[in-house]
């Protein structure tokens, strides 16, 4: 145990000691995050010995991904995104319902041996983008600002939009034949979304409060002044969560409207919870790379490879493409837009749950996101400077 929290600690150490410089490169931290673990887990070195189980690893990449969703948003431009809503609108209403369909239409063609539920969830589980992954796009000030704002507000959502999605149909899947579907389906999504938004909301405007009153009170020391907001990004999560909401909806809609509360100091409250969610995120990717590739590597397969292929290119960016059809955008903007469509928080804390579900497929649903995300984690990172800058040129 001494042995990985001495690597883990070292390895962040550092990092963060050239990690401002290393965010301008063309390699991306998770790429070396993941890298790092893979070269020194049991597909490498085999120094880092993890042994994280579903629910560590869970847990693990809820709360980062919590983190990550709470400040994304709360570093928002509302201004921008009040002007230009129409475009995550139609990402979300428009983009994510076709590239669930045009998910599971692909994995017929491709998959044998799956279940047409199971391609189903197959489709779910990969059309969540990641905010963490996205961020070097979101956070790049060569995008235009409502290309940004966009994604961001898309990768925030849809991962929330998702989850009572992948409940329902695995609901379904241990309960073929039953009866009162479409009911359960909209009690589900009502639920999900509606606990979510309205707790992540309602502790929002009370922590906020709570905050002002006592900080105006001179009752916050300096050395605890950075610690409310991680705690308020989490508890949004977790309460949700335990009352049977989106844990993500409520983070996402939390971090809005504290950014807009908090507005003539957000950048200074927000430090503490971008390093922690920057410090889960570096850990979860290690974990990713030394426990998650080592376990899932010898069940992909070349139909596996092919579909993680066609996910992050044909299933998400034809979509985007026509989701975004007269707003004026150019072909280069959508293209882009559409290809930065990177996987992987989200689809690591859905391929737990499904693992958990014990699906006849599951393996081979498990692989096929491990190996989705792991050519995500190389090609977004390596093309989001670039691509970035060719944008910039081009406009």
């Amino acid at each position: 145990m001494y042995e990985n929290m001495t690597i883990l600690a070292l390895f962040v150490f550092v990092y963060s000691l050239a990690g401002g410089r290393l965010a301008r490169s063309p390699v991306s931290g998770a790429i070396i995050f993941t890298a790092f673990g893979l070269a020194l887990g049991p597909l490498g070195f085999g120094v880092l010995k993890l042994n994280a189980d579903v629910e560590q690893i869970r847990l693990l990449a809820e709360l980062t991904l919590a983190l990550v969703l709470f400040t994304d948003a709360a570093n928002s431009n509302l201004g921008v995104l009040r002007e230009h809503v129409h475009l995550p609108g139609r990402l979300l209403l428009i983009g994510l319902p076709l590239t669930l369909l045009l998910g599971f239409g692909v994995g017929v063609l491709v998959f044998d041996g799956l279940a047409l539920l199971e391609l189903a969830i197959l489709a779910t589980m990969l059309a969540p983008t990641d905010a963490a992954l996205g961020k070097a796009v979101v956070t790049n000030e060569s995008v235009p600002p409502r290309i940004r704002e966009g994604l961001n507000q898309e990768s925030g959502l849809n991962d929330g939009i998702c989850v009572p999605v992948l409940l329902l149909l695995l609901a379904v899947a241990a309960h073929p034949g039953g009866h009162g579907v479409s009911r359960m389906a909209l009690e589900l999504v009502a639920s999900q979304i509606g606990i979510g938004m309205v707790f992540g909301l309602a502790l929002t405007v009370v922590a906020a409060w709570l905050f002002k009153r006592f900080n105006h009170l001179g009752w916050i020391s300096d050395s605890w002044r950075q610690l409310p907001v991680p705690a308020l990004a989490v508890a949004c999560f977790a309460l949700a969560q335990w009352l049977g909401g989106s844990g993500f909806i409520a983070a996402f809609t939390g971090g809005l409207l504290f950014g807009w509360l908090a507005r003539a100091r957000k950048h200074t409250l927000l430090l503490a919870a971008e390093g922690t969610g920057d410090t889960l995120a570096l850990i979860t990717w290690v974990v990713f790379g030394a426990v998650v590739i080592a376990r899932a590597v010898e069940h992909i397969t070349w139909p596996i490879v092919l579909y993680a292929a066609l996910s992050l290119t044909l299933i998400r960016m034809l979509p985007v493409f026509l989701a975004l059809a007269g707003l004026g955008l150019s072909t280069k903007e959508k293209l882009f837009i559409g290809w930065f469509g990177p996987r992987g928080m989200a689809s690591i804390v859905f391929g737990v749950i499904v693992l958990d579900a014990h699906l006849p497929g599951g393996v081979t649903l498990v692989a096929t996101v491990v190996c989705t995300i792991l050519l995500s984690i190389v090609a977004h990172g390596l093309s989001a400077g670039p691509l970035a800058a060719a944008l910039k040129r081009k406009s």
